[in-house]
């Protein structure tokens, strides 16, 4: 081990983008900013390609910097700066427009957040890692400033606000059970016998919402569509996984399991349902994301080798979801058939990994960690494929109905998505014996290929019912839309496959819905008054 890459390595990987993200107010260099945005995660991506395992301190900086590296810190690390690295050079056509130098400062700021929560090791340092994730997404996704933006940032704001306050005050529960700054003790005290329920269940609000912990999950169907497309890649791929990760870290094991894995089955069915209302790709792959999220939080409430197979699973997703995201991109500078096929044929192939089509990169995710679940955890997992199959085509039907013009330097725009498809469909191979304990010939075994097979065989008839007949087409919102209806007493619900002429009326009637919620959650005075009372709330509940 090198001393760059041992002592020196893990701290400018937090630094370098925080740097570059300063450079960005400079008045010369605003104009260019976005080109300084592809350096940003490199010395990330070389820790985590090159660096060696241990520890890293820095006793000077805020309470004290304490970083590690290990092997699922190394595959999440590995995993995000690829992603913000490739998004980074799909945001270049922005260069010029405006506002990009706010965009590009503020990405950067995000960036070092979600690396250095893959990276902490010490409370202080996680929880500003965590909060830089949170409060700076804020910029990413009102960047565009057009009405969708501005209402997915107003709700997001202050649902990202009130997962804040619920996290500091979990953490800092933690903190004073262990009397220790350190993540692993803080874990352990509270998963003590006779440690403070209340300090666990702050965590998983305040990690759950990040991750779109079902019903928490409310703000990401909004905010994905609404970002540009680069920075719907990393808040799908990337973003979400700093809340799942807290919970892994934070979480003791067999704490809330069984409120966790029933949340995360009804994410996983629940959301691929109603993505099949959306007609906006973007927004379709978020409720695709809010899914598979779902099985990754049932994974952390299951526990044991389940629980520790999670970041193999996020690794896959990261680059796969963050290659769709890309796609659409692609598909909008698109206008001549065989442009529009090619994007089509890898969104399609990127698809089918997602759904766990045997040999890709998601079947070996699955096929590793159902190895750890119970029987009916494990059938729950394959029939959630089901569910996964059938959004993600009619993902691909919406993407096909994309209108787009085309631009210059397509090729090269399309290789970036390409890139993160090849890493996501083959990626997995390369680490599959490390993590599933198998040799690569337990993946041609015949039961390991029907049980991959299956689930997606069986998509195929309601796939083609769901193209053929279609849903209500509505906003996205789900639960913004029905606590909104509930307010309004007066919206009739649609049947499943209703006329036409029923859907328009249900999409007119939600979006009412959904501005009527929005003024409750962003009625600034009502939110001014809550979130202090429920701070004192909480810190009363202090032991």
């Amino acid at each position: 081990m090198t001393p760059w890459i041992g002592p020196f390595l893990p701290l400018a990987a937090l630094i370098w983008p925080l740097l570059l993200g300063a450079l960005t107010a400079m008045p010369p260099l605003r104009p260019v900013a976005v080109r300084l945005l592809p350096l940003a995660p490199v010395p990330a991506l070389w820790l985590a390609l090159a660096g060696g395992q241990g520890v890293t301190a820095a006793p000077d900086l805020l309470l004290g910097v304490t970083l590690e590296l290990d092997d699922a810190r190394r595959l999440l690390l590995g995993m995000t700066a690829a992603l913000w690295l490739v998004a980074a050079l799909a945001a270049q056509p922005m260069t010029g427009r405006p506002h990009t130098a706010i965009f590009s400062g503020f990405w950067c700021l995000v960036l070092a957040g979600n690396l250095g929560v893959f990276l902490a090791l010490d409370v202080v340092t996680f929880y500003v890692s965590f909060a830089a994730v949170s409060l700076a997404s804020w910029f990413l996704i009102v960047h565009e400033r057009t009405e969708k933006a501005l209402h997915a940032g107003r709700v997001y704001i202050v649902i990202a606000l009130a997962g804040e306050v619920a996290l500091l005050v979990g953490l800092i529960i933690g903190a004073d059970a262990a009397q220790s700054m350190a993540v692993g003790e803080i874990r352990a005290a509270l998963g003590a016998p006779g440690s403070s329920a209340v300090g666990i269940a702050l965590l998983v609000l305040g990690f759950g919402i990040k991750a779109g912990l079902v019903p928490l999950h409310v703000w990401l169907p909004l905010a994905h569509p609404a970002a540009p497309v680069p920075g719907s890649a990393v808040l799908s791929g990337a973003i979400v996984k700093a809340g799942l990760f807290g919970l892994v870290l934070f979480v003791p094991e067999g704490a809330l399991g069984p409120v966790l894995m029933p949340l995360g089955l009804v994410g996983a069915f629940g959301a691929a349902l109603w993505g099949l209302t959306q007609a906006n790709p973007k927004a379709v792959l978020a409720y695709s994301t809010i899914s598979q999220m779902g099985l990754m939080i049932m994974l952390v409430g299951a526990g044991g080798a389940a629980r520790e197979t999670v970041p193999f699973f996020a690794l896959h997703h990261g680059l796969a979801k963050g290659a769709l995201f890309l796609l659409v991109g692609v598909m909008m500078a698109a206008s001549g058939r065989g442009r529009r096929l090619l994007c089509l044929a890898l969104a399609a192939a990127v698809s089918a990994s997602v759904a766990g089509l045997p040999l890709t990169g998601g079947a070996l995710a699955k096929a590793a960690v159902k190895q750890g679940l119970a029987d009916w955890s494990a059938l729950a997992l394959s029939l959630s494929s089901v569910a996964t199959s059938l959004i993600l085509i009619w993902f691909l039907a919406r993407l096909w109905q994309m209108q787009g013009r085309d631009e210059a330097l397509w090729g090269a725009r399309f290789a970036l998505p390409a890139a993160l498809g090849v890493l996501a469909v083959t990626g997995p191979w390369l680490l599959w014996s490390a993590w599933s304990g198998h040799g690569p010939d337990y993946l041609f075994k015949a039961d390991t290929l029907i049980d991959a097979l299956w689930p997606v065989a069986i998509a195929l008839p309601p796939a083609a019912a769901v193209l053929r007949w279609r849903l209500p087409q509505l906003p996205p919102g789900d639960l913004l839309l029905i606590l909104g209806a509930w307010r309004g007493r007066a919206v009739r619900i649609p049947a499943p496959l209703s006329l036409r002429a029923d859907a328009d009326g249900a999409l007119r009637a939600a979006r009412r819905n959904s501005a009527r919620l929005e003024g409750i959650l962003i009625r600034w005075r009502l939110t001014g008054v809550l979130i202090p009372l429920l701070v004192l709330l909480m810190f009363a509940l202090l032991p």
